[in-house]
């Protein structure tokens, strides 16, 4: 998950976002980090850190670090202006960036501004009617599934607008450095992007929801009624006031910002290199959603609404000292210490009242919080050159949370150089950590529904709850990883090398999204306490699973090969997974496991597991000749695959949705009209490469028995052509979401984009 990648800007702690992500795609409840802040024109290089990272870094590199590397002098000054578009002539993109700054022998400045607008893309697709009338029909050919029938003739994509939201951004960003004494510099740097997106939600046809009068008029589609009295969702109301009525569509709309700024001081005294920085960042993201309603207010319901929102920052400080203490052995010691603070932000009363805003009900003010903690970590880093090719270095740290304790994490590793540098053999063990995100520890999302006659209660429920007690969900705990690595390096010439690493990691007591906890046996404890509490269903996050990835990342390059006047190059780079499993059973709590349920579903199972490409390869080749680049990317995808309960049912323990493996190419041309003004021209996804997924037959099944009954069952199913589209249908949400499944593939829906791009230097 994005959560396991720490990312460093100039050396230092990024802070994460303030989104909780809940979809079922992966990443499902994850908190990453908005990398946009930091514009690309920026940045002069990132660097990757693999091996042991958690006992230099901390928290969240159990997959590594990511170092963005900021422009740090001024060489001259570029404008860049960049436009796009996708083949269907939509998702319009323009942008530009002005990157300036000085130089000289005090130091520098480095700066960067920028602006881009993105236009929405849409690839709604015809309503698949069968599973539309099994969705919201009244299953008899009665008066709803006749306004069904009707209202799709008439609109076969049911008015939708799906696809990518539309975005607006400007960024800033400023890095420079104040040198002083022989060897010491006052740094600092700065960015902050502030977005506006606005996406499309899923049109409201006249049989899904009804607007009480209040987002038309009678003038609208001509005064045309498709309400009856028969058809009316609220028996109350007047069909007159449905006249013209043709559905509405909710905008979903986010204010998102996001900072970091880092001031410091560096020095080397006697030979010790000391660095000490304060670092502070937040993210904060608030919501609007307009053109809907609250159909449990009625007429009075307002048409616009402040649903909330989330914020996240927090302020690091960094002392890191270091010094070759031999001419073969360097220590580097240091410290850190952070303050977290998350803040749930309640919406209007409008918003969450009854059934709340239709599309994004508010966070409810009993939900609204603000929390905070701090940690402090050292860790010590040592480096032996036993001989001029044989290299070992360890490296511990210790953190300490206000939250949950203490962690502890080391690690090992080695280089061995041969025949000249020739050959780099390399290997490390470590143990990492992750602390539980101030999210997952305090998030809560309940929503109340009407169901079997009574008002309940369902959603998240965070760890510190009278829920979470009652049925034995304990505190969050981080969770523990151990890495091993092995690989190897072969330089065969200046312009050929081959590097082939492989990597496995075991995370125990990883954290989870849970299943949603219900069951319908009323002699369980599960069942009473969910009855006692008026609630429908209940999820959390636990310290749920142990899980185990290996694979194998190659790079292969090859540059400077001589092609009529100019020069070629080529690189083939990819990872393969060997394995990603869950191991062993989940830890149940009591109530759980006794009711026969589970907080890892098939689904969330398969999120983990199938999720994500088995492999993905990149050939790549670069051909330059006089003022003229050229370079063509060949992407391939792994399948993945998903099997959605949620959407399809208990028949998706038999069969799972599969994405096909799918190649994608992209292409570059770049012209040098002088050595100050460059155009290149991309064609991403040049032959309009789209995903493709198909309903294969699969059960999870462990009892033979069971298991051949439910693949009989599944193969039933997808040997009638009416069946496997109503299921495809549910799949896909009656055909809205066909081209995806309605919870993602691997690669990009939009096919075939276009892409300019002018840099100007002076």
């Amino acid at each position: 998950g994005p959560s396991r990648t720490l990312i460093l800007i100039n050396g230092k702690r990024k802070n994460l976002s303030s989104l909780l992500y809940v979809q079922f795609s992966p990443g499902r409840g994850e908190t990453g980090v908005d990398l946009s802040s930091v514009p690309q024109e920026a940045i002069e290089r990132v660097e990757i850190l693999r091996d042991g990272a958690s006992a230099q870094y901390g928290s969240d590199a159990i997959a590594g670090v990511m170092n963005v590397i900021l422009k740090s002098k001024y060489d001259y000054s570029s404008l860049s202006v960049n436009t796009g578009v996708t083949h269907k002539g939509d998702g319009k993109t323009y942008s530009v960036a002005l990157n300036s700054g000085n130089s000289s022998e005090k130091g520098f400045i480095n700066y960067t501004a920028g602006f881009q607008q993105v236009d929405n893309a849409i690839r709604s697709t015809n309503i698949h009617v069968p599973t539309e009338i099994a969705t919201f029909g009244d299953g008899g050919g009665g008066a709803q599934d006749q306004l069904i029938k009707a209202y799709l003739k008439d609109y076969p994509t049911g008015g939708n607008l799906n696809g990518t939201g539309e975005t607006t951004a400007g960024r800033f960003l400023i890095n420079g450095g104040l040198n002083f004494g022989e060897k010491g510099q006052l740094y600092a740097n700065a960015a902050i992007v502030a977005k506006k997106v606005v996406s499309n939600a899923n049109f409201r046809q006249p049989y899904w929801r009804q607007d009480r009068g209040l987002l038309h008029n009678a003038n609208d589609n001509g005064g045309k009624n498709y309400i009856t009295t028969a058809t009316l969702a609220f028996p109350s109301d007047d069909p007159a006031i449905y006249k013209g009525y043709i559905g509405y569509m909710p905008t979903f709309e986010g204010d998102l910002k996001d900072y970091h700024a880092t001031i410091g001081a560096k020095n080397e005294i006697n030979g010790w290199k000391t660095d000490v920085s304060l670092t502070t960042g937040g993210n904060s993201q608030v919501y609007t959603i307009n053109n809907t309603v609250n159909r449990s207010l009625g007429k009075a319901s307002p048409t616009s609404f402040k649903p909330g929102g989330f914020n996240f920052s927090h302020l690091v400080g960094n002392v890191d000292v270091s010094k070759a203490l031999t001419d073969k052995i360097s220590l580097s010691i240091g410290s850190e210490a952070r303050s977290e603070t998350f803040q749930i932000i309640a919406g209007d009363t409008a918003s969450y009242s009854g059934q709340g805003s239709n599309s994004f009900p508010g966070i409810n003010a009993i939900n609204a919080t603000t929390n905070s903690r701090f940690n402090i970590g050292i860790y010590a880093d040592l480096n032996w050159d036993i001989t001029k090719d044989f290299l070992v270095n360890v490296a511990a740290r210790t953190e300490k949370y206000s939250d949950f304790g203490n962690a502890n994490v080391w690690k090992v590793s080695s280089r061995y150089k041969l025949l000249d540098e020739k050959v780099v053999i390399r290997g490390s063990y470590s143990t990492g950590f992750r602390a539980p995100t101030l999210h997952q520890i305090y998030a809560q999302s309940i929503q109340a529904s009407f169901a079997a006659g009574t008002i309940a209660l369902s959603g998240l429920f965070n760890n510190n709850s009278v829920q979470a007690r009652l049925l034995e969900i304990p505190k969050l705990r981080p969770e523990k990883s151990e890495n091993l690595a092995l690989g190897f390096g072969l330089n065969l010439s200046k312009n050929t090398s081959l590097t082939l690493d492989y990597y496995s990691i075991t995370v125990k007591d990883r954290i989870v999204y849970s299943s949603s906890l219900s069951t319908d046996d009323k002699s369980t404890d599960l069942y009473k306490i969910l009855a006692a509490n008026d609630l429908a269903s209940a999820q959390f996050f636990v310290n749920g699973i142990q899980t185990k990835t290996s694979g194998i990342d190659f790079v292969f390059s090859h540059k400077n090969m001589m092609l009529g006047s100019g020069k070629l190059g080529f690189n083939l780079a990819g990872n393969y997974v060997l394995g990603n499993k869950i191991v062993g059973d989940p830890a149940e709590p009591r109530p759980v496991a006794a009711a026969k349920t589970s907080i890892l579903s098939t689904q969330i199972r398969s999120l983990l597991t199938e999720g994500r490409p088995a492999y993905k390869v990149i050939f790549g080749a670069d051909y330059q000749v006089g003022k003229i680049n050229v370079n063509l990317n060949n992407t391939l995808f792994g399948k993945t695959a998903f099997r959605d309960v949620d959407n399809a049912g208990s028949i998706m323990n038999h069969m799972k949705a599969e994405f096909s493996p799918g190649l994608v190419t992209d292409l570059s041309v770049g012209y040098m009209f002088t050595d100050k003004i460059t155009l290149t021209v991309n064609v991403n996804n040049l032959f309009n490469v789209l995903p493709k997924w198909d309903l294969v037959v699969n059960s999870v099944e462990t009892d033979a028995t069971k298991k051949a009954a439910g693949e009989a069952a599944a193969k039933k199913i997808l040997d009638n052509a009416d069946e496997k589209a109503l299921l495809r249908g549910f799949l896909g949400f009656s055909g809205r979401y066909d081209i995806l499944g309605y919870n993602g593939s691997q690669f990009s829906q939009l096919g075939t984009t276009f892409n300019a791009n002018l840099t100007v230097k002076f």
